[in-house]
């Protein structure tokens, strides 16, 4: 089979106009970047307020195993079948970072015959959404520092610097750092930290906002320091949000491209489901609402993780609810759950799928807890028997939860009709959509409910400096925000090597932060890196131009 780089760079791609009047945006209302890719207008959403709304349909995952679950390859394929089976859909995906592109990860742009194009684009600068907001970002910063440096007349304290620089890079290097060296002229030294652009809160922000003026709003209320008598400062307190607004004035709009079958997609924002709430922006979504009559929309990782805070934190805000919740997951995941190592994973193992099935589980009665109907979709592996699949089949209609199997990455749309068929059904179904949590609720409540509900844990305990954080911020009046839990994506738990549905342990918050303009609060528990690194070999090694001026190696 060819790699997906090459299916992508052999498909015949449609000019962008043409995928933008099949969902009815007119030619004035697209802002083209070449040929193939385009920034929606805001005059878009004004024109079709009025419009009732789409279903939404929410895919997300069980818990990532090294073996690959395909979850985005699932979500761009549904977009397909649903096209295949008379449907008006319209997928709404988040972009890639650079860091996992030359990482580990790898892109965000599906794979086989269920992707996203044009896909080296969309995997590298794309539209420039990324580099505008790390632009932004690092421009509060350097007006705070600047703040310092010519008087400091709020009195900041440099030992109490809220925000730090960002780069959408894996570099380990920058992690922890110490600037201003070099003498008067450049500054007060002090220690500063880097994180990679996806878990700035400013992309955050953009993901939540409204409209432009909202965007104002919400980068003025971020918390960049505090002073030496430990009053909060705020963007709008070194005026920076002005400016930083006016760098994203471009960025806010969502961008219009295609998959390899013709249909299309809507691609903005893309904050870490691990370290941040995981989804798409706000407006992307409400703008695949209106021109739909279905809306795919996918959210980070696992369900513990991503789908949570679609469903606690971004529907709230947005003030959507899900029609159905597609739950992907693999026979080979179940296996690697069951403690199957990855390179035996292609041989047929009954008694570790069933073992492995607790995890499955777990993800399922998750997610009915929020009153949403559940379809598990088992993306199809060459190995996968036929009684493996009878087996998840079976166990899946015993949890309650529909099940159809995708074949999409090796057939496209076609490879995935009944799955489409049993969404458009689900989407029907009675729906009891609700929060997990009340928002009125204490905040330690918050965050014991996630814990116990969605991870399995008995309690929460917190490190002396995260429950001084929380308490502060509790003082600050932040109690009323809903949590933004940064956990690994491996475990249900906070162990990433605690695979299945660990039983009989804490959750520890090791460490908490405020993101005030977003408006969550974000609990660190374990060890998260917000600015990863580069493996022994990361994948950059394999990407290069080839003697005809090809991209080759991107995947």
């Amino acid at each position: 089979m060819l790699s997906d780089i090459e299916i992508a760079q052999n498909t015949q791609m449609e000019e962008i106009t043409k995928i933008a009047s099949k969902v009815g945006i007119k030619p004035e209302e697209l802002e083209p970047y070449g040929h193939y890719k385009a920034k929606i207008s805001d005059s878009v959403l004004e024109r079709l307020k009025d419009k009732p709304n789409g279903k939404l349909i929410l895919v997300t995952a069980v818990n990532p195993t090294p073996a690959g679950e395909g979850k985005t390859t699932v979500s761009i394929g549904l977009g397909q079948s649903m096209a295949k089976i008379g449907k008006n859909a319209v997928t709404a995906l988040r972009e890639p970072s650079l860091g996992p592109v030359f990482g580990i990860k790898g892109g965000a742009a599906g794979g086989g015959y269920s992707q996203v194009v044009p896909m080296e684009d969309i995997n590298l600068h794309f539209t420039g959404d990324m580099h505008a907001i790390t632009s932004a970002n690092n421009l509060m910063c350097a007006i705070l520092d600047n703040h310092i440096q010519q008087g400091n007349e709020l009195g900041i304290d440099q030992r109490r610097v809220m925000i730090k620089r960002c780069l959408d890079m894996n570099d380990r290097a920058l992690r922890n750092i110490v600037c201003s060296l070099g003498g008067k002229l450049n500054g007060i030294p002090r220690e500063d930290h880097f994180i990679i652009t996806v878990a700035s809160e400013v992309m955050a922000i953009l993901c939540l906002a409204d409209d432009i003026f909202d965007l104002k709003r919400r980068l003025g209320n971020i918390l960049v320091a505090y002073t030496y008598d430990g009053k909060p400062v705020y963007c709008r307190d070194i005026k920076a949000d002005g400016a930083m607004t006016v760098l994203l004035k471009d960025a806010i709009k969502p961008n219009l491209v295609q998959t390899l079958e013709h249909t299309p997609v809507i691609m903005h924002g893309g904050p870490f489901a691990n370290i941040a709430h995981g989804c798409n922006s706000v407006r992307a979504t409400k703008t695949a609402l209106k021109l739909a009559d279905y809306c795919i929309t996918e959210a980070g990782f696992g369900s513990d993780l991503g789908a949570e805070k679609f469903l606690d934190i971004k529907c709230r805000f947005a003030n959507i609810k899900p029609s159905c919740i597609v739950l992907v997951s693999t026979v080979r995941s179940m296996k690697y759950n069951g403690g199957v190592a990855k390179d035996e994973l292609a041989k047929e193992n009954m008694t570790a799928l069933k073992k492995g099935s607790v995890n499955l589980a777990a993800h399922i009665d998750n997610l009915k807890k929020y009153g949403v109907p559940v379809v598990v979709a088992i993306n199809h592996f060459y190995a996968d028997t036929e009684q493996e699949i009878a087996f998840v089949k079976e166990f899946c209609e015993s949890k309650g939860a529909d099940f159809a199997v995708t074949k999409c990455f090796a057939n496209g749309g076609d490879g995935g009709k009944e799955l489409a068929q049993k969404v458009v059904d689900a989407c029907e179904k009675e729906n009891n959509f609700h929060y997990l949590y009340d928002i009125d609720m204490p905040l330690y409540d918050k965050i014991e409910k996630i814990a116990k509900e969605i991870y399995g844990a008995d309690g929460v305990d917190y490190t002396k400096e995260a429950k001084k954080s929380i308490d502060e911020f509790i003082e600050l009046g932040a109690d009323k925000m809903p949590v933004c839990m940064a956990k690994t994506q491996y475990s249900l738990s906070d162990n990433p090597s605690a695979l299945g549905r660990p039983e009989n342990f804490r959750i520890t918050v090791s460490s908490a932060s405020l993101s005030n303009g977003a408006g969550f609060i974000v609990c660190q528990t374990g060890s998260i890196m917000t600015m990863p690194g580069l493996s022994k070999n990361p994948a950059a090694y394999s990407i290069d131009i080839d003697e005809n001026g090809k991209t080759v190696g991107l995947f």
